[in-house]
């Protein structure tokens, strides 16, 4: 059986679905699989040894030039000529489920109650029904294998196995620091009400330092990024800003920290994907949903009230989650002698 896979962004999306390739492989080892992704995210699932191909398209192009349509098209057409079984629209998305219309007749997807850009669902040629407001992780588990017949519980993901896959850091000079706790800080995200503040940033690697004699290893993507990166660097001691990371080396990176800390973010997510301890910062995005919480990969929350179906763009109680419930939680997670990868889905630290 040949598969597609429809998968396009954002790098936090990619990652949560890619914990499906192994519960499909487990039980299908013959399926031969490939993903279609945006060309810059390409990285995040190279060198995974369940895709066969990865596809790239660039339809972030058009929105500088439309006329690039056609040879987006005319890419996508010779994808087609695979002769895919099933071709898996993981993404819900009108522009999602075009792509998937194009590579194939037998299109899957979720049902238009599952979406929110609904007419998407009227492309494929079958749909598959599951609560919007559900654990995106387990949204994506479900589309991506009820129709190829494999059962799954959500016990399955208990233990999973890392599913990022990385070459050797490429990097000359290790930001890593021998003989110490290494922490990641995550400083940006994608909209900036899901960025934790670089002042709290800098209380927090001090603590870290302080208490535990951490160091903080701090990565960003953008100038702005980068901007907060030199701001944390600046007031607190033993951090190190890491240079611009290729999605490679981000992965690499990652898989040999301590503890990860960021927003609702891709590179927070990728430590869940490692298995490598994690805390997610939550303000104005669920965290029940967004994340799949365990003893090892935690959240805190803010204390808003989120409804997936309606974010609030004007909330930003993220700002207001105090340093010490993360230092609390960060403390925990570098103290345990033994990590206990049992999933514990309760786990979750609410601020006042």
């Amino acid at each position: 059986m040949k598969i597609a896979i429809v998968k396009l962004s954002a790098m936090g999306d990619i990652v949560h679905a890619m914990v499906a390739l192994q519960l499909i492989k487990a039980r299908r080892p013959d399926v031969v699989i490939d993903w279609v992704v945006e060309q810059g995210l390409m990285g995040i699932l190279a060198d995974n040894p369940d895709i066969n191909r990865i596809l790239t398209v660039n339809l972030k192009a058009l929105k500088h030039n439309k006329r690039q349509v056609f040879a987006q098209i005319r890419q996508l057409k010779t994808y087609a000529a695979q002769n895919y079984d099933y071709v898996i629209d993981a993404q819900g998305l009108l522009k999602s489920a075009i792509v998937a219309k194009l590579l194939g007749r037998h299109t899957i997807g979720f049902s238009k109650n599952s979406i929110r850009e609904k007419f998407a669902a009227n492309l494929y040629s079958q749909t598959v029904d599951i609560d919007y407001a559900e654990n995106v992780i387990w949204r994506n588990v479900k589309v991506l294998c009820e129709p190829l017949g494999i059962r799954v519980a959500k016990g399955d993901l208990v233990n999973k196995v890392p599913f990022l896959h990385y070459q050797p850091l490429s990097l000359q000079n290790t930001p890593m620091a021998q003989g110490q706790k290494n922490v990641i800080l995550v400083l940006g995200a994608s909209r900036p009400n899901k960025v934790y503040p670089a002042e709290r940033f800098v209380e927090l690697a001090i603590a870290l330092n302080r208490d535990i004699g951490a160091h903080c290893i701090l990565v960003w993507g953008n100038e702005q990024e980068l901007a907060a990166a030199q701001y944390v660097a600046q007031h607190a001691p033993q951090t190190t800003i890491s240079p611009k990371l290729s999605l490679n080396d981000l992965k690499a990176l990652l898989a040999q920290a301590d503890l990860v800390i960021g927003g609702d973010t891709g590179p927070t997510h990728c430590a869940w994907a490692l298995n490598v301890p994690s805390i997610t910062i939550f303000g104005n995005t669920p965290e029940h949903r967004n994340t799949w919480i365990s003893d090892i990969n935690r959240v805190v929350k803010s204390s808003s009230k989120v409804d997936p179906l309606r974010l609030d763009a004007s909330d930003f109680s993220i700002r207001k989650i105090p340093v010490q419930a993360i230092l609390e939680q960060a403390k925990d997670l570098l103290a345990l002698k033994s990590i206990n990868k049992d999933l514990n889905p309760t786990f979750v630290s609410e601020c006042q």
